[in-house]
């Protein structure tokens, strides 16, 4: 028979027990249900907690001075390692596939807008800065390469930071005082989530170009250097190197990372990775197992249907239908049952993801608009097609038992059934 007749067939047989396939079908629709909005969760939270880590910036790597623990170059180990003047510069020059670095430093410092004073978290950076750490602007603009090359005194707030010094008044345009010094604002940043930070959020701090800092506190020498390999796959190799740049400016060994402490966010973010694929895995196992319940009623309607049709198969074979024919025809079968109560099932897990509302994760923390950073359940093409993937080998392995058992039956005694 063709594939169309054998599925016009088990949709005959269906029709005939419409009580027993529509019970049997509501145990696959629910473990389906249960498998897309499992998926759709670990998704969302992989990715929410993926994004909040990010939002420390893209692939960032960050060194600052430490304290040596081998000997090299005639010097003891126990040294104190101080990044000075000209280090940002030679790792820039030094290191060709480092697609930004910067300098930076870290500090207090007071802030004085009319009468009111508070202390504001501030770090002192160069251009590229902004591009690494994702300090996207909400208000007025970014800095431009022209505030360091002539020595602008201007500033950038955090969202958080602003509305410390300005209890809601627009900030763009106006001149705040910062240790005594006239600073113009020329941005506030956007409101983002960010779960790792080095000396606090970037919406509680201020930005300033990193030669202010000698107007701000005589300093020349950067606290750190941020760097940005070109490529992911790089990390490593640019962080040897821009250790090795460095080891040789302060003779230290290159291999002495204690030197030089770093955090390499490309490493973190893949181990942030490898955790969410795990908690993905782990949902589609429980979810395929409530499928599985599902098949267990498809096998067992399937073994009914083989016990009702045995003197029908033995009809088949007595005029010339082999083992494949009979094993194809009640697998297909079976197949014909799963699939269409995936689609109803399909159907209503879309359905349902939609109605569900979203699931705190970041928005009360972070105040944030449209529910950004919440756990949203939305079933991508990618989850259903997983899904689908997972109702494929539930319906096989359901239907595999009761056809196996019909393709071996004897034709004299199928005939002989009553």
């Amino acid at each position: 028979m063709s594939l169309l007749e054998i599925i016009r067939q088990s949709l005959d047989s269906l029709l005939r027990n419409r009580l027993r396939s529509g019970l049997t079908m509501l145990g696959i629709i629910w473990g389906l249900v249960t498998v897309v909005l499992l998926l759709s969760y670990g998704k969302s939270l992989g990715e929410g907690v993926l994004n909040g880590f990010m939002g420390l910036g893209d692939n960032v790597i960050m060194v600052w001075g430490g304290q040596t623990s081998m000997q090299a170059g005639g010097e003891r180990s126990g040294k104190k390692v101080k990044f000075l003047d000209g280090d940002t510069e030679a790792v820039r020059d030094a290191v060709p596939f480092l697609k930004a670095v910067s300098s930076e430093t870290d500090d207090g410092f007071s802030f004085k807008y009319g009468s009111k004073v508070v202390n504001i978290q501030s770090k002192a950076v160069d251009f590229p800065y902004g591009g690494m750490r994702r300090l996207n602007v909400d208000q007025g603009r970014y800095f431009e390469a022209a505030d360091f090359t002539d020595h602008r005194q201007v500033v950038i707030f955090g969202p958080h930071a602003a509305q410390k010094l300005f209890n809601g008044y627009p900030p763009v345009g106006e001149s705040v005082q910062i240790e005594g010094h006239v600073f113009q604002v020329i941005g506030v940043l956007k409101n983002k989530i960010q779960d790792s930070s080095n000396n606090g959020p970037d919406n509680e701090n201020a930005f300033v170009p990193f030669d202010m800092m000698r107007l701000l506190r005589n300093q020349r020498d950067p606290d750190s250097i941020v760097f940005q390999p070109s490529a992911p796959e790089l990390h490593l190799k640019a962080l040897q190197a821009v250790r090795a740049v460095l080891a040789q400016r302060h003779h230290f060994d290159p291999k002495d990372d204690k030197a030089v402490p770093s955090w390499d966010t490309v490493a973190d973010s893949a181990e942030i990775m490898q955790f969410s694929t795990a908690l993905d895995l782990l949902l589609g196992i429980i979810g395929a197992m409530t499928l599985g319940v599902g098949g267990v009623g498809v096998m067992n309607i399937m073994l009914v249907s083989v016990t009702e049709r045995t003197r029908e198969i033995g009809l088949l074979k007595a005029l010339g239908a082999r083992r494949k024919d009979i094993l194809t025809q009640f697998l297909l079968e079976s197949l014909t049952l799963t699939f269409l109560a995936g689609i109803v099932g399909m159907t209503v897990a879309v359905i349902v993801a939609y109605l569900i509302p979203p699931m705190p994760l970041y928005s009360d923390i972070y105040k944030t608009a449209n529910h950004e950073g919440d756990i949203l359940l939305r079933a991508s093409p990618t989850i259903m097609l997983v899904s689908f993937a997972i109702l494929a080998a539930v319906g096989v392995i359901s239907g595999l038992l009761p056809a196996v058992r019909a393709s071996r039956m004897d034709p004299v005694v199928a005939l002989r059934h009553e």
